[in-house]
């Protein structure tokens, strides 16, 4: 038994029905030469730019008034932190929220848009964690966990059951044969990993190398620290990944692989050129993997989770003249 099931899934989409987005899923065809059809949920049209608009949402609905009026604080490298703020705005009570001194400006920006309160702290999610937590015992407020929880995985997951059903419907019942998802701490992984598993779908992960965390976990059979390398990717830099994520993900994820800056900014151009969308690198994390190499047993199906679109403009820039 994983420590969430399906149930919670549905039930968290029932919870954020109105509330989120259904994000439309792109059929993308660049790998027809293989014989294989990209399904891409953009999660980078999500409110705040993320997915990560579905934990937060779900996670502080389901937290007692009387808490959740006591106010709100997370650590976030940037999409999180957006979208506690967007929770917080909602339900109009007070957010605070560490980042890391390296945060994106765009992230930065849209935070304060959002009416919350911004702590710097170092440039590690240990950093950030101690300084939240340090945050709530002085002002009583409660902890969004970024990724490590429940509520948050069940959230996150909520994005894979609709391109799981989605696919199905588009291709008379055939569906998934495969899902490719980027990893930070592993929420979204978790989710994936809770409604692919009740499919029977194939689950690979995709993170930044020097910040694979969650490779070297599986590898070893137990949480692995590791001390995050620079990358464009962001939002895919955990010290550890979750504890729940990590036990969700043993039993399910079938691979791991790592990507470079330079296959995320091919990733990212691709999107935009083709699909006219604008995604972040850690949103082409997953995208890297899936138009690298086969994957094993030839999935003709393979979904990818573009998991966030925020990026400063003069890293796109950048890119296109890199990979354009």
């Amino acid at each position: 038994m994983l420590p969430v099931q399906l149930e919670d899934v549905q039930n968290a989409a029932e919870r954020l029905r109105g509330q989120v987005r259904r994000t439309p899923v792109f059929r993308d065809d660049s790998q027809a030469q293989r014989g294989v059809t990209l399904w891409l949920k953009a999660e980078n049209l999500q409110h705040i730019g993320a997915f990560k608009a579905r934990g937060a949402l779900h996670a502080v609905g389901r937290l007692p008034p009387r808490v959740r009026d006591r106010g709100l604080v997370t650590y976030s490298s940037g999409n999180h932190a957006q979208a506690v703020a967007l929770a917080a705005s909602r339900f109009g009570i007070r957010a605070t929220i560490a980042m890391p001194t390296d945060a994106p400006a765009v992230k930065v920006a849209r935070v304060r848009e959002l009416g919350a309160t911004i702590e710097f702290a170092g440039t590690t999610s240990s950093e950030r964690k101690k300084r939240a937590e340090a945050i709530a015992r002085e002002t009583g407020a409660t902890i969004i966990e970024p990724f490590d929880h429940p509520h948050i995985v069940a959230g996150a997951g909520t994005a894979t059951l609709e391109l799981v059903g989605e696919v199905r419907a588009r291709t008379d019942g055939a569906g998934l044969d495969a899902l490719v998802v980027p990893v930070g701490g592993g929420g979204l992984l978790a989710g994936a990993c809770v409604v692919c598993a009740a499919a029977g779908i194939d689950v690979y992960t995709a993170e930044p190398h020097g910040c694979d965390a969650m490779a070297q976990s599986l590898a070893a059979g137990t949480r692995v620290a590791v001390q995050p390398a620079p990358t464009l990717g962001d939002g895919l830099k955990p010290v550890r990944v979750g504890a729940l994520n990590f036990e969700v993900a043993r039993h399910v994820v079938r691979d791991s692989h790592r990507v470079n800056d330079s296959e995320m900014g091919a990733g990212l151009v691709h999107v935009l050129t083709r699909h006219k969308m604008l995604l972040e690198p850690s949103g082409a994390a997953a995208l890297a993997v899936a138009m690298r190499e086969q994957l094993p047993d030839s999935p003709a199906n393979v979904g990818v989770l573009l998991s966030g679109g925020n990026v400063d403009p003069s890293t796109v820039a950048r890119l296109l003249q890199e990979h354009a």
